[in-house]
């Protein structure tokens, strides 16, 4: 256990929130190659940082900032179900978000907080302090600070420039104009936080940049070895690894504005792999007499979910696509026109699980899917929850929604060029300059430790209905 010598005077912390990171980058394969992470890492604690289920944004940086797990939050992704009709869908903004997060218990404890960028903080809040939203913001043209003048104080640091929540569209084909973007992003929010370091009152800052996450999914395959469509000696061979680098330099300029006591904390909501692929879950759904449609789809015109005629009263199942599957099963007196009595819902439910692990890749080998019932992984399941979460291929493959493809296979993705998914484990770093920890090495520990670590740091008892548990109680 740390031997935390506290002193009267208040501490400060500055949190680096890396979306996207994996341990492979940081951890291992270009750790020597950035001086500043790598600082922090010999003259800290680091591990890595298991990530929700499921392991996406939304829900994951909530999760993480709250202490409770997506069932308690009531959100399963970005678009949940408004209700148990087919076709209510609502998007999990900051208005989702009714479990007080850990700037919120800190300002209610008189610290003074700055947050940027942090996913599902728009529309903004009143915090104590200053909040600059995060990219679900659908224009700046919108309040999307608080307080409001801060805005103002934005278009001043940035010479007129706009500030960006995030890259205009990261499913392009266009690649030099994708990275300028992405850098322009990146630049603007470290303009903003180091403004914000020099010239705002703070004990706790957290920012989160979102260009490690947009650069992962553009150009994977140009960077990995092992992506099927991977070209050796390709002109973006090198061009995550240059961004990581640049990232890195900005770290570096942030840190020398922070007073030497400073605690500091890089994490990363979940990690990154190549996507090798997409599985057509409703049109294997489909053929598998689990989902009917009034009429078959045109074979090579791509339709989506919501406008193919669904034949409700003879559909037991059926699927949102993403980087994971929420699978949904017509129940009667749950769903309009449900069809499976719900005194058979688990051993339909177990059925499907064992069906679905079953799944063979192109190969003609089991492609490794794991399905996750709400109830067995969440504390509480709040709102209206997928009746299964399934990963396809250890999250080497994504779930494709639409119908219309020649095959349960696809190479292309329906939602434009993306070369990544994500993977189970994000990291977490922290440098105390009261601690002499060198470099030590932590097991792993889950999201949800983070906020609990946070309030200890201010010696602030963690609320008993956070789910986490302080990493600095770990031995």
């Amino acid at each position: 256990m740390f031997n935390l010598l506290r002193k009267p005077r208040d501490r400060k912390v500055f949190v680096i929130g890396l979306d996207c990171a994996p341990p492979e980058f940081i951890f291992d394969q270009w750790r020597n190659e950035l001086p500043n992470l790598n600082r922090l890492m010999s003259q800290g604690v680091w591990g890595e940082l298991r990530s929700a289920i499921p392991c996406i944004t939304v829900p994951a940086w909530a999760s993480m900032t709250s202490s409770k797990d997506p069932g308690t939050l009531g959100f399963y992704g970005f678009r949940n179900r408004a209700d148990y009709s087919y076709e209510k869908m609502t998007i999990a903004t900051g208005a989702s978000v009714k479990e007080p997060r850990v700037w919120d218990i800190l300002g209610e404890h008189g610290k003074q907080v700055a947050v940027v960028g942090v996913p599902q903080t728009y529309p903004p809040r009143p915090v104590n302090g200053n909040l600059v939203s995060c990219f679900l913001t659908p224009t700046i043209q919108k309040q999307y600070t608080h307080p409001a003048s801060l805005g103002d104080e934005i278009r001043g640091w940035l010479n007129g420039a706009d500030y960006m929540v995030d890259v205009p569209q990261f499913r392009t084909d266009d690649k030099d104009f994708l990275l300028k973007q992405i850098y322009d992003m990146t630049e603007r929010r470290f303009t903003v936080v180091k403004h914000m370091l020099k010239e705002k009152p703070w004990d706790f800052f957290m920012f989160v940049e979102m260009g490690t996450d947009r650069i992962h999914h553009a150009f994977w395959k140009y960077h990995d070895p092992l992506h099927p469509k991977h070209e050796p000696g390709n002109k973006y061979l090198q061009s995550i690894r240059e961004y990581y680098h640049y990232v890195d330099r900005g770290i570096g300029e942030m840190l020398a504005l922070l007073p030497e006591d400073t605690v500091v904390i890089v994490v990363s909501d979940h990690g990154a792999k190549r996507m090798d692929g997409g599985l057509c879950i409703n049109e294997w759904l489909r053929r598998e007499a689990l989902l009917a449609l009034k009429e078959d789809p045109p074979v090579g015109t791509l339709t989506t979910f919501e406008k193919a005629q669904v034949d409700w009263p003879k559909t037991k199942v059926w699927s949102s696509g993403g980087y994971y599957a929420r699978i949904f099963m017509n129940v009667q007196g749950r769903e309009p026109q449900g069809v499976i009595p719900q005194a058979d819902y688990e051993r339909e439910r177990d059925s499907l699980i064992e069906r679905l692990a079953a799944i063979p890749g192109p190969d003609g080998k089991p492609m490794g899917n794991i399905s996750y019932k709400p109830r067995d992984v969440y504390k509480r399941v709040n709102n209206f929850a997928p009746d299964l979460i399934t990963y396809f291929g250890d999250l080497h493959w994504r779930a494709v929604g639409s119908f219309g493809h020649p095959d349960i296979y696809t190479f292309e993705n329906d939602t434009g060029p993306d070369d990544a998914n994500h993977a189970e484990k994000g990291i977490f770093i922290m440098h105390d300059p009261r601690q002499k920890n060198n470099g030590r090495q932590l097991p792993e520990h889950q999201l949800m430790d983070f906020a609990p670590t946070v309030l200890q740091l201010f010696n602030i008892p963690a609320p008993a209905d956070m789910q986490g548990r302080s990493i600095l109680e770990s031995k």
